[in-house]
């Protein structure tokens, strides 16, 4: 089968499915709708897929951009022929897909499209029926973006809800430091990886580190990534990223890394004691996943996504979005409790390798292009 692949940029996620699907027997096409910086996945595309060079691809797509980009994917289109379009964020590169009319189109969902664009206004809520109701499938990762796709119009039976998943092999907690709860002064890393944007309730892990570390001087937070939260991020921590330690001289308090590579960021998890996510908008997040696969203890906001993978007590913790004083006391309580997280770590990793197991998941996928194909 001849297969193009449409998706917004090239971010870990698509790496995934693309190198799964040049394993297969299909001919694989990738087209790209954008550029954004900071890009976020260093590895190259599989050998076997190719680029679709086009006018689309090389900066930040524009709203004025859309009838160049519209005319040149029909143009694609009618040369390249495929059997099947694989498209996603929804209202992006396959809402393009849906408005030239080519059919069979298989519309993913990266979930913040129909948990939070779709909630932008009419014409994003427009588009996104518009593109459901002509696509053949939707793939998702979660049970509350098949609740959201139904509400729009897309008909039940052909949604395939599967977690993406992740390397099991790659993110493992081979080499975890455990805590030891006889030490009660040794330092307690919190971990966030998620990107400095509003979206992501990063300022909110920020505030509650600044509150849950007058308290606890053990405390480190370590932020990877970047993003236009900078600035205020830096204003928040200011206060506490460096303080006097006895007999250690300065000590750095929070670390920005930067950017982490995904051979590296295993790493992060394993020596972490709690990973923190504070986001207003999740499915299946795979950040989490990574952490829990890799035995790690998470603090979460209490969002349905993240409800879907937490059991309080169980492996994790979960907040109420945006609350950075119950972040701060939820904190609080894991640096006590110090001496349970290995147990909470070894349930998390058994709930991923359970659920979060992107070799046995990924066949869903081909599912999907199966029932597209049955029903176009």
């Amino acid at each position: 089968m001849k297969l193009l692949y449409f998706s917004r940029d090239y971010t870990p996620h698509d790496h995934r499915f693309l190198a799964a699907l040049a394993r297969t027997e299909h001919q694989v096409y990738y087209l790209r709708l954008e550029r954004r910086e900071p890009q976020v996945e260093d590895r190259p595309l599989p050998p076997e897929v190719e680029i679709i060079p086009w006018s689309g691809g090389q900066s930040p797509a524009r709203l004025q951009d859309g009838p160049r980009l519209w005319f040149d994917l029909k143009r694609i289109l009618y040369h390249l022929k495929p059997d099947l379009v694989h498209a996603g964020p929804v209202q992006r590169s396959a809402f393009l897909v849906a408005l030239s009319g080519y059919r069979p189109l298989v519309s993913m969902s990266w979930g913040y499209d129909l948990i939070h664009d779709a909630q932008r206004g009419v014409a994003w809520r427009w588009a996104t029926r518009y593109t459901l109701q002509r696509s053949a499938a939707l793939v998702g990762d979660s049970e509350i973006i098949r609740r959201l796709a139904v509400s729009y119009g897309m008909a039940e039976e052909r949604i395939v809800t599967f977690p993406w998943g992740i390397d099991l092999e790659h993110f493992s907690p081979a080499g975890r430091e455990r805590p030891s709860p006889e030490n009660a002064s040794a330092p307690f890393t919190l971990l966030s990886t998620r990107s400095w944007e509003a979206l992501y309730g990063v300022e909110t892990i920020a505030q509650a580190f600044v509150l849950a570390a007058q308290q606890r001087p053990e405390l480190r937070l370590v932020m990877l990534g970047g993003g236009s939260q900078a600035g205020r991020l830096r204003q928040i921590l200011s206060s506490v990223e460096k303080f006097p330690q006895p007999n250690q001289g300065n000590v750095y308090r929070v670390l920005t890394p930067g950017q982490i590579g995904y051979a590296d960021l295993p790493r992060y998890y394993r020596s972490a004691d709690l990973y923190l996510s504070a986001s207003y908008s999740d499915g299946a997040s795979i950040s989490l996943l990574e952490a829990m696969a890799c035995g790690c203890p998470v603090l979460v906001s209490d969002i349905p996504g993240n409800r879907e993978w937490v059991t309080p007590g169980v492996n994790g913790w979960l907040f109420p979005p945006g609350d950075a004083n119950a972040l701060a006391q939820a904190i609080l309580r894991a640096v006590e409790q110090r001496g349970q997280l290995p147990r909470l770590g070894a349930a998390a990793r058994q709930l991923a390798e359970a659920r979060a197991d992107w070799n046995k998941n990924f066949p869903q996928l081909l599912r999907a292009y199966q029932l597209a194909l049955e029903t176009s």
